[in-house]
């Protein structure tokens, strides 16, 4: 599944994509009434703002130095889930926003690919290769990161809907899952993240074609 390109290319891809999932975090936050990320000047597309030097730039390069695929992440949008209008269905909206603008993206670009026998007529063939190259990257890039952060385990995003659909019986469940989500989460990247993988080409070629 992984696209040869320049490291540095895959590296702008990332920062693009883990921008936008993290300001959709922000503003979904602000339509339900916190505005912490907007006092914290984190509603803007300025990468500046939210790259974090481990997970925007080092990680990903080692990933694909080493051959796997680049993967990272952005400094986190803070919210105040206590100024949430809804309590409980807001963290769960504010949590399903980033995946949901990776899986805008990845539809987005991959509708490009699909539809461009339409508009190539006319266009070189080096062009057309180089940005359909680009705009499966991105498509892909989207998907991996909307399924994986939709893994119910905290701290990823997909926790938090599962928490506002646990009924409150089942809120040591919860806490549970939130004393030692990072090390259930590390576990599952060495032992069951590959089961991600059919699920993210299905995905990929179903919206490319």
């Amino acid at each position: 599944m992984e696209i040869a390109m320049p490291i540095i290319i895959k590296i702008i891809i990332l920062i693009f994509s883990v921008v936008i999932h993290e300001v959709s975090h922000g503003y979904a936050a602000l339509a339900l009434g916190d505005r912490t990320a907007q006092y914290s000047g984190r509603l803007t597309l300025n990468p500046l703002r939210h790259i974090d030097p481990f997970g925007s730039l080092l990680l990903p390069a080692l990933t694909s130095m080493l051959g796997g695929p680049v993967f990272g992440w952005a400094k986190p949008v803070p919210y105040n889930p206590y100024n949430l209008r809804n309590q409980k269905w807001g963290p769960a909206i504010v949590g399903a926003a980033g995946p949901a603008a990776n899986i805008l993206l990845a539809v987005a670009f991959g509708l490009v690919i699909r539809f461009s026998p339409f508009f190539a007529s006319g266009i070189s063939d080096e062009f057309m290769n180089n940005f359909l190259g680009i705009a499966a990257a991105i498509s892909l890039l989207n998907l991996v990161l909307a399924v994986f952060n939709l893994v119910p385990i905290p701290p990823l995003d997909g926790s938090k809907v599962l928490f506002a659909l646990l009924p409150y019986r089942w809120r040591s469940l919860q806490v549970m899952l939130e004393q030692y989500g990072f090390m259930i989460l590390l576990m599952f990247i060495f032992f069951f993240a590959q089961l991600l993988v059919p699920i993210i080409d299905f995905f990929f070629r179903v919206i490319v074609g």
